[in-house]
C-alpha cells in the first residue's frame, strides 16, 4: 500500500534530488510539498520544487510556501554551497503559477483527514509551528523522519551542527520536547557516507536524458563547493536517504534514545545526543548510525535511471569504476 507522506523541504540541490527519488517510488502518496526557508528562502524553495515537478512530469503536486523565518533566529541561508538559483546556478526558467501559501495549515488539516506521515528535509520550522499551533491534531501523524542533526560526526556548517538544526534550533527544541509523534533522525554519521562521486555523475550523464541532464547540471556546483570545503571527490546528497529509509529502514541501523539541541552560545544547533542516560529521560527518537551506502546507491540510481539497470548494476559492482 502506498504511504501518505508530505514532503517538507527547503530546495536545495540535494532537495531536488530526493524529490526526483521521492517521485519515482511507487510506494509513496505525494499529498503535497511544504517549503521551510534554510538552503534558500522560502519563494526561492518553492520556485526550486516547482521546476522539479515539471521535470518529472507532476505538476498535480501542490507546492505551499510555510514559515519564512526561524522561530527565533534570523533567517542564514546556504547559497554558497547550493548556489544562488539554489540548484548549482543551472538558471532553469521559472516555472510559475499560483503561489501558495499556508503550509503549516496543509500539514494540520491533512494530519486531521487522513493518517499521514511527513519526510523532513530542511529546517523544522514548519513542523515546530504546526506543533504549537494544534498539538492534538499534530500528534495524529504517524511519523516524521528528519534529515538534520550529528551523533559522532562533525558539523557542517560550525563545529558540531548540522546545517538544518542550526539554521533553527528553537523548532528543533520544540519537537523533541514536545512532540508525541515517531521521530527518526537522519543524520550526518549516515548521510556523510553517502556520495555521489564523479564516476557515478558520469553514469548518469552517459545514461542521458532530461533528468539526467538535470541532475549533472545542479550538481556541478555542489561538486566544486565539496571539493573546496573538503576536499572530497563528489558530492554528499544528505536528503534522498532520509527518503530510502523512509521508504525501506534496513538502508540504516541506529538506536533509540533522547534527544536535545543546543539553542544558543557557541555551540548552538549541536544536536545532544543521551548515549548515556544522562537525563534519565524516557527516548524521544531513533538516531541512525550505520548505512550500507552501496545499497543505498544502487536503489537511487535504479529508481530514478530503472531502464538502465544493468549499466547501474555494472559500476555499481566494479570498484574500480564506482565507490
Amino acid at each position: 500500500m502506498k504511504r501518505k507522506v508530505i514532503i517538507d523541504c527547503d530546495p536545495g540541490i540535494d532537495d531536488a534530488l530526493a524529490l526526483i527519488l521521492a517521485i519515482n517510488s511507487p510506494e509513496l502518496d505525494i499529498l503535497g510539498i511544504t517549503i521551510v526557508s534554510g538552503n534558500v528562502n522560502g519563494k526561492k524553495g518553492e520556485e526550486n520544487a516547482k521546476k522539479v515537478l515539471k521535470l518529472m512530469g507532476r505538476e498535480d503536486i501542490d507546492v505551499y510556501i510555510g514559515e519564512e523565518i526561524p522561530l527565533v533566529r534570523k533567517l542564514i541561508t546556504a547559497e554558497d554551497t547550493h548556489g544562488g538559483d539554489g540548484l548549482g546556478e543551472s538558471n532553469y526558467p521559472k516555472v510559475g503559477g499560483q503561489v501558495l501559501y499556508g503550509g503549516v495549515d496543509f500539514i494540520l488539516e491533512k494530519a486531521k483527514s487522513e493518517e499521514i506521515s511527513i519526510i523532513a528535509l530542511g529546517p523544522l520550522t514548519n513542523i515546530a509551528t504546526a506543533l504549537n499551533r494544534d498539538e492534538e491534531s499534530f500528534n495524529k501523524i504517524k511519523e516524521i523522519v528528519s534529515m538534520g542533526g550529528a551523533f559522532k560526526s562533525h558539523g557542517n556548517c560550525s563545529q558540531v551542527a548540522e546545517f538544518n538544526y542550526w539554521v533553527d534550533p528553537d523548532a528543533v527544541k520544540e519537537v523533541f520536547d514536545k512532540s508525541n509523534v515517531k521521530f527518526t533522525m537522519v543524520g550526518l554519521d549516515v548521510t556523510r557516507e553517502i556520495v555521489l562521486t564523479p564516476n557515478y555523475i558520469e553514469l548518469i550523464k552517459q545514461i542521458g536524458g532530461d533528468v539526467a541532464e538535470f541532475i549533472v547540471s545542479i550538481t556541478r556546483f555542489y561538486v566544486d563547493f565539496h571539493w573546496e570545503q573538503e576536499r572530497t571527490l563528489g558530492c554528499v546528497i544528505n536528503d534522498p536517504l532520509a527518503v530510502a529509509y523512509f521508504i525501506d529502514n534496513s538502508f540504516c541501523k541506529g538506536f533509540m534514545t533522547y534527544l536535545d539541541i543546543v539553542t544558543d552560545g557557541i555551540a548552538i544547533g549541536q544536536t545532544l545526543v543521551d548515549v548515556g542516560d544522562f537525563y534519565r529521560k524516557a527516548p524521544n527518537g531513533l538516531v541512525l548510525t550505520d548505512v550500507d551506502s552501496k545499497k543505498f546507491i544502487r536503489f537511487f540510481l535504479g529508481r530514478i535511471f530503472k531502464d538502465n539497470i544493468k549499466d547501474i548494476e555494472k559500476v555499481i559492482n566494479n570498484n574500480k569504476y564506482g565507490m
